[in-house]
């Protein structure tokens, strides 16, 4: 389906990194990012939840190196990984160092909180000698004292001057390879320091709501306050902050940029709430075939609609569309055009057999391109 002039969303323009092989900035797509739970030095978990991120479609992970023995795991989590990790460091620079030499793609760490400029020195080399980018990572629960004396308290003000103070460190060593994240749990606080940040840089900005919450309140939050900012044009990079399973993180982070048609990947199924009209359970139908259709990367959309009422008009705007219909036979609708009726079969089984075709078809499809469009 083409996208109308009114979903137009035009991003800040910014420089572009890279953080392993995967581009942020510039004309590169938003990435979606999550971050481990597991204890790093336990190597084979903290691997096995890397390669569930990965299989959930994480473009970049996370992982925390709050000691020698995390920093030194990553040689091998690397080895097993798709996507480029990036190391979570605070305080130590020795961390930083030993997580670039073990093959991290990024090191994030805030270069004013570890130390002397000699020390500054020492993890710009080592991330300049290994290829690693540098995530600056600004939270109003962190910030530096002497902010925090001057302003009274967490403000887009103090965080935005504490992002470009790190900032300028970085540039006076002549490193550029970075990106700037600017998080707070109050989403108001942090979409006011973001949209100051992108207004005072041109670097790209990785953007999350901190400690958002559960998965049902935290992906609401984080909604909001990403979503916002979004719309607005601001964000290279996201990651959506939930005490849940960091593979819920990455479904989400993908139904916000999905959402906003700034990236699909998947089925996204459009379904009514259901009424006294519905013709057949629409409820339970949409939570068995979201749960049947989870492995379909290719980007397709599916309407589920109980009734005529809204039926025919959400289908003709998706790839295919079920309405409901009287007496147990139901309109089905491929490319927004009526294809054909079902009846007394399974609406689950039928629609997921229709959704792999079509996506098996596009797949085919985009694989041939390629070949057509090469110079004879």
């Amino acid at each position: 389906m083409s996208v109308r002039p009114y979903r137009d969303i035009h991003r800040r323009p910014c420089r572009k990194i890279y953080v392993g092989k995967v581009p942020v900035g510039g004309d590169a797509p938003i990435t979606v990012q999550s971050m481990t739970n597991t204890v790093t030095s336990d190597v084979k978990a903290t691997i096995a939840q890397v390669q569930a991120l990965e299989q959930t479609g994480a473009d970049i992970v996370r992982v925390s190196c709050p000691d020698q023995e995390s920093a030194l795991a990553l040689k091998e989590i690397v080895r097993h990984s798709t996507v480029p990790i990036v190391a979570d460091i605070h305080f130590h620079y020795k961390r930083a160092i030993e997580a670039a030499e073990s093959g991290a793609a990024c090191l994030r760490i805030n270069p004013g909180n570890i130390g002397s400029s000699a020390r500054v020195r020492e993890v710009i080399k080592a991330a300049k000698d290994h290829g690693c980018s540098i995530r600056i990572g600004v939270n109003a629960g962190s910030l530096e004292r002497d902010l925090l004396e001057r302003y009274g308290e967490p403000c887009p003000e103090a965080m935005v001057e504490s992002a470009l103070n790190h900032a300028k460190i970085l540039e006076d060593n002549d490193f550029f390879e970075f990106k700037i994240s600017c998080k707070a749990s109050d989403v108001f606080l942090a979409v006011a320091a973001y949209q100051q940040l992108a207004e005072a840089c041109d670097y790209p900005l990785h953007l999350g709501i901190t400690e958002a919450g559960g998965l049902r309140s935290g992906a609401v939050r984080s909604s909001i306050g990403l979503g916002m900012l979004l719309w607005s044009g601001i964000g290279d990079t996201i990651r959506v902050s939930l005490s849940a399973d960091p593979v819920e993180e990455v479904k989400v982070g993908f139904d916000i940029l999905k959402a906003l048609n700034l990236r699909r990947r998947g089925v996204t199924v459009i379904s009514c709430p259901s009424c006294a009209r519905q013709q057949f359970q629409v409820i339970k139908t949409v939570e068995r075939l979201e749960e049947r259709l989870a492995h379909i990367t290719t980007p397709l959309t599916v309407s589920v609609i109980g009734c005529v009422v809204n039926g025919p008009g959400e289908a003709r705007e998706t790839d295919i569309g079920f309405t409901g219909g009287g007496n147990g036979t139901h309109q089905v609708y491929i490319g927004g055009l009526t294809n054909h009726r079902l009846k007394d079969a399974d609406i689950v089984d039928h629609l997921v057999e229709l959704v792999e075709k079509k996506a098996a078809e596009i797949e085919t499809q985009r694989q041939a391109e390629p070949a057509l469009e090469a110079p004879k």
